[in-house]
C-alpha cells in the first residue's frame, strides 16, 4: 500500500468515524428533546437567542435581496415580454429555493457560531464537567434546548425572510420599474400552490436541524481553550455551509 493509498485511507475512516460519533450524539440529543420541553422558558430563551437576535440581519438581507431579484427578473422577463410572471417567478425563488438557503446560511453564520462558542466556553471553564460531577446531564439541561431553539426558530425566519423578499421584489418592480400591481399579486396567487410553500417548510426544518446539531456538537467537543473553541466555531460555519447546500440538491431533486 502506498502512502496515499494510506492517507486516502485514512481520511476515509476518519470521515465514517465523525459521521457516527455525529449521529450518535444526536440520538442522545433527541432523547433529552422531550425531557427539555419540560422546561419550556428554557427553550423560549433558546428560541430568543437563536431567533429574535438574527431577525435584524435576517430583515435587511432579505429586502437587498429582494430589491436585488426585483431588478434582475425585470430585466430578465423585460426580454421576452413577460413581466407579467414577476411575481410568480419571484415567489417560487423565494419560498422554494432562496428564503431557505441564504436565511439557514444567515443562521449559520449568527446563531451557529453563538451556539458553538458558549457552549465551548462552557467547556473550557469547566461548567459542564461540574455539572456532570453533580449528577447533572449537561446533554438534557445545555445541549437540548439550544438544539430545540434553533430548530423552532428556523422555519419561524425562513417565513419572515419570504414575506420581506417578496415585499423587496414588489418595491423595485412595481413601484420603481412599473411592472403592473394587480398582476404581480394575482400571478403570484395563482402560480403558488401548497407543495411549493410544503418545499419551503421541510427545508428550512432539515437546515434548522443541520444548523443547530453541528454547533452544539462542535461547541461540545471543542477542545477546553481558546483555540479549541475558536477552531469549533470555524468548523460550526464551514460544516454548515457546505451541508446545507449539499442537502439543499438532495431534497430539491427529491421533490421535483
Amino acid at each position: 500500500m502506498t502512502a496515499r493509498t494510506a492517507r486516502r485511507t485514512f481520511r476515509l475512516m476518519e470521515g465514517v468515524h465523525k459521521l457516527g460519533a455525529v449521529s450518535l450524539f444526536l440520538l442522545r440529543v433527541l432523547g433529552q428533546c422531550v425531557l427539555a420541553f419540560g422546561r419550556p422558558r428554557a427553550v423560549a430563551r433558546q428560541i430568543y437567542n437563536s431567533g429574535a437576535r438574527s431577525l435584524v440581519i435576517i430583515m435587511l438581507s432579505a429586502l437587498f435581496l429582494g430589491m436585488v431579484l426585483g431588478l434582475q427578473l425585470f430585466d430578465l422577463l423585460q426580454r421576452f415580454g413577460s413581466t407579467s410572471a414577476l411575481g410568480e417567478a419571484s415567489a417560487l425563488a423565494l419560498l422554494k429555493e432562496l428564503g431557505p438557503v441564504i436565511t439557514a446560511l444567515l443562521f449559520a453564520g449568527r446563531a451557529g457560531t453563538a451556539l458553538a462558542s458558549e457552549i465551548g466556553l462552557m467547556g473550557a471553564t469547566d461548567q459542564l464537567a461540574a455539572m456532570d460531577m453533580m449528577a447533572v446531564d449537561p446533554v438534557r439541561h445545555v445541549v437540548a434546548p439550544r438544539f430545540l431553539g434553533g430548530l423552532i426558530a428556523m422555519p419561524l425566519l425562513v417565513a419572515i425572510f419570504d414575506c420581506i423578499g417578496i415585499y423587496g421584489t414588489q418595491l423595485i418592480g412595481v413601484h420603481m420599474m412599473g411592472a403592473e400591481s394587480g398582476t404581480f399579486w394575482s400571478q403570484m396567487q395563482g402560480a403558488v400552490g401548497l407543495h411549493d410553500v410544503y418545499e419551503g417548510i421541510v427545508k428550512s426544518l432539515v437546515f434548522g436541524a443541520l444548523c443547530s446539531l453541528i454547533a452544539v456538537y462542535e461547541g461540545y467537543h471543542a477542545e477546553p481553550t481558546a483555540e479549541g473553541v475558536g477552531l469549533a466555531t470555524t468548523r460550526t460555519v464551514v460544516n454548515s455551509a457546505v451541508l446545507i447546500l449539499l442537502f439543499d440538491y438532495v431534497l430539491t431533486a427529491v421533490f421535483l
